[in-house]
């Protein structure tokens, strides 16, 4: 069983080189086979830890090749990570089934005649278990220990310094945090913290969010979870909660959600509204708009309107918002976490292109608000130029708004910076990278 389970890792891994994101291609793979419940948290853990550390784990593996990895027959690279990453990172593993379930795996790979090869490496490793020479550059030292690209060591590098870089370097390559919010409207954050607490599941209450709960890894699917059927809460990670308590929307009125889909803020807007006024939830991807349909229907919500359509091209909705989100398309990079090819796939020229998009919808968005009105702009992003530059530029275009802080009364508060913006780094703040600001104008 766990040699199938290192084989439907291999699969998704090979997908992965191959184009595929890795939290579909991982999904295809678990569904296309019957493994007990352990192993499919196995093939999770391999798939996602070696996706993540791929850099550290090729320049541990180089120095035991004749050959750069990318100039090995194909996918031996893919099993030698796989192997190094079990070997490095997974000690409930022991060594010796380590290497016979690798070797066993270049053989069911059709590559036989390289589990020799396989079996040599790894033990050659096993003998000495060298730490990768770090490159003289600093930059490269921090994006080879830390397995991140060095673009994106050399944008946290001045903002943070060399330790804080390191300190959020290491809480992204540590397993998602898994956050609930409460639906007040079906039920209460004690009643679900008991009920889970009787499936021996030590659920938490989340500091400053009074539906907010911490849920450790159960080893429960989360539709199987207590509650979750029956519309009691949703499943949103406690910074892409303070979002809907910045905009602090209100009973009768009308939002606006610009770029909802797949609509965790939406729903939360409509609860905090007490499901009272109208929120109307904009994507030009039709498709992904139906999830808002199903969670709206799971919660038991009445006051979302589905409105699909290009949020830069709406007229329809000039100053008809009391208030406004844009929680705009961006780079994710606060939340590679999560997504473990997203440190690879995302680009400084991908970036740049966002970023004029940014800047389109937050002109045309701004349109929708009606005078003494709310714009919230919200990204998952931890780059300045998706973030604060984002705002200082739309100020500069649009002299008549200015940045809202926070009520000094607000749980924001303290959170908020000088400026009025908030920015949300993991290693201080323990959850997702954010970047908020609410903006006013009239």
């Amino acid at each position: 069983m766990e040699l199938t389970a290192r084989q439907v890792a291999l699969s998704v891994l090979v997908a992965v080189h191959r184009g595929a994101y890795v939290d579909i291609a991982l999904e295809k793979g678990l569904g296309s086979v019957s493994l007990e419940h352990r192993d499919r948290g196995l093939v999770t853990e391999l798939v996602y830890g070696t996706v993540r550390q791929q850099r550290y784990l090729d320049a541990l593996i180089t120095p035991y090749c004749r050959r750069p990895l990318e100039q090995q027959p194909f996918p031996l690279g893919q099993i030698l990570r796989l192997g190094f990453y079990q070997l490095r990172f997974l000690s409930q593993i022991p060594d010796h089934a380590v290497v016979h379930t690798t070797v066993e795996l270049a053989k069911t790979a059709g590559m036989p005649k390289l589990a020799a090869v396989v079996n040599g490496i790894l033990r050659a490793y096993l003998r000495d278990q060298r730490e990768p020479s770090l490159p003289p550059d600093l930059t490269a030292q921090l994006g080879v220990a830390h397995s991140f690209p060095d673009w994106l060591i050399d944008l946290w590098l001045p903002l943070l310094g060399r330790s804080q870089t390191e300190a959020l370097c290491q809480w992204f390559n540590q397993p998602a945090p898994i956050d609930l919010r409460v639906n007040p409207l079906r039920s209460d954050r004690p009643s679900i913290l008991l009920a889970l607490q009787q499936m021996g599941i030590g659920a938490q209450a989340l500091e400053g969010l009074p539906y907010g709960i911490h849920l450790p890894h159960a080893g429960i699917a989360i539709p199987d979870l207590p509650g979750y059927a029956e519309g009691h809460w949703s499943v949103q990670d406690r910074a892409a909660q303070w979002v809907t308590y910045l905009l602090d929307p209100q009973p009768g009125e009308t939002i606006i959600d610009a770029c909802a889909a797949p609509g965790g803020k939406t729903t939360h807007i409509a609860e905090y509204m007490g499901d009272q006024g109208q929120v109307i939830a904009c994507d030009r991807t039709a498709s992904r708009l139906k999830k808002i349909g199903q969670n709206q229907t799971r919660l038991g919500l009445k006051s979302i309107q589905i409105s699909p359509g290009d949020s830069c091209q709406r007229p329809e909705f000039f100053q008809r918002g009391d208030r406004v989100l844009l929680d705009a398309p961006c780079s994710g990079i606060g939340t590679v976490h999560r997504h473990a090819d997203a440190r690879w796939r995302q680009t400084p020229a991908k970036i740049a292109e966002l970023i004029q998009l940014q800047a389109q919808l937050l002109d045309h968005t701004s349109t929708w608000v009606k005078p003494g009105g709310v714009l919230v702009y919200a990204t998952c992003s931890l780059h300045p130029q998706e973030n604060e530059q984002q705002i200082i530029q739309f100020l500069g275009r649009h002299p008549q708004w200015q940045v809202i802080p926070p009520k000094a009364t607000s749980p924001l508060a303290p959170l908020a910076q000088e400026s009025g913006w908030i920015t949300l780094w993991p290693q201080r703040h323990n959850m997702d990278g954010f970047f908020i600001a609410a903006l006013g104008y009239g």
